[in-house]
């Protein structure tokens, strides 16, 4: 996304919506901006309906790039309040292409981060919930480009990404592009590739929930500050869902750890496991590198029995099992 002035970026964003018929009227978040833009004293937080107005506006594609820029980097120097997620989640899945509901609760993976030191696990994790029978959605983006995908090794596993939406049978992972569920959304995520930063986009994609049926998301946080937000926010929007710190981002259990666990049942909390202390040094067959051939190798392995499941990813495993049967 290239910052433009305000004339050419809406000149722009109609030129973009001629081809589909439609073209937005251009609007402004400037006033938002205003409030939420003077800094992490001077700012002053939106309340709920005033964060689904303004992300609505970013979604739709009706405000300008430097709008979207400063918006971006407004909310990080801020912080984002559970009001203002629960605001833009709100504006997020009213506009959603939504797969149809299963005929289990389905088991939502976000997965944007990817390997960076460790070997990205989640297609392992999902994959073992298949097998028990669960319909599993993972859905992502590349929002880096010197990171080993969760998609890439499923697609080495024989586990495309799927090019459209459909209802996900019992037993089965798909694997969804975030454009898919919608394109300004992809958009926004995108911004991190012009200004190296996450931004709220980032957070909502964790916390989404992009079925018309029960599900059970499955959450990870790196900052503690950011598990509060996510954990109110698993309550007021009555979800059910799993919260832990993940691995390097993504929302697999770190296979070297007992992290503490908090389920949520339509938005009462469930305390799961309690974190134990120390870091386990060896885990048979965890590869050092993290490419995807390795990485395949690895979970066909484990998935075979030639290798045994990670402690903390089984224990992982059972316990959305658990949630999953009261969602």
């Amino acid at each position: 996304m290239n910052a433009v002035l305000p004339a050419q970026g809406i000149s722009r964003l109609t030129d973009r919506h001629k081809s589909c018929g439609t073209i937005p009227t251009p609007m402004s978040i400037a006033h938002y901006i205003k409030e939420i833009g003077r800094g992490a004293r001077g700012s002053k937080p939106l309340d709920r309906a005033q964060a689904k107005d303004l992300f609505g506006q970013i979604l739709d594609g009706r405000v300008t790039d430097l709008e979207i820029g400063a918006f971006c980097l407004s909310m990080r120097i801020k912080g984002e309040t559970t009001p203002e997620m629960a605001g833009f989640l709100d504006a997020t899945h009213e506009r959603l292409q939504l797969l149809p509901a299963s005929d289990r609760p389905v088991v939502v993976l976000p997965s944007y981060n990817g390997a960076r030191k460790l070997p990205v696990l989640t297609p392992l994790l999902a994959l073992l919930l298949a097998r028990e029978g669960l319909p599993v959605l993972v859905h992502g983006s590349a929002t880096e480009s010197n990171r080993v995908l969760a998609s890439d090794v499923l697609a080495a596993l024989d586990v495309p990404a799927w090019s459209g939406l459909r209802k996900i049978e019992t037993g089965e992972v798909a694997v969804v592009e975030t454009a898919l569920l919608h394109q300004g959304l992809k958009r926004l995520l995108d911004v991190r590739r012009v200004v190296g930063l996450r931004n709220a986009g980032h957070s909502v994609v964790k916390l989404m929930a992009p079925v018309a049926g029960p599900t059970v998301v499955v959450g990870s946080y790196t900052h503690p500050a950011f598990a509060t937000v996510m954990a109110e926010l698993f309550a007021l929007l009555g979800m059910s869902a799993l919260l832990s710190r993940g691995l390097e981002g993504e929302v697999v259990s770190d296979p070297r750890r007992t992290p503490q666990l908090d389920g949520f049942i339509r938005g009462q909390r469930v305390e799961l496991q309690a974190q134990q202390p120390g870091t386990q040094a060896d885990i048979p067959g965890l590869p050092t590198a993290i490419d995807v051939a390795t990485t395949a190798k690895y979970t066909r392995c484990v998935l075979n029995g030639d290798l045994p499941v990670p402690t903390a990813i089984a224990a992982q495993v059972q316990h959305i099992l658990e949630l999953s049967s009261h969602a």
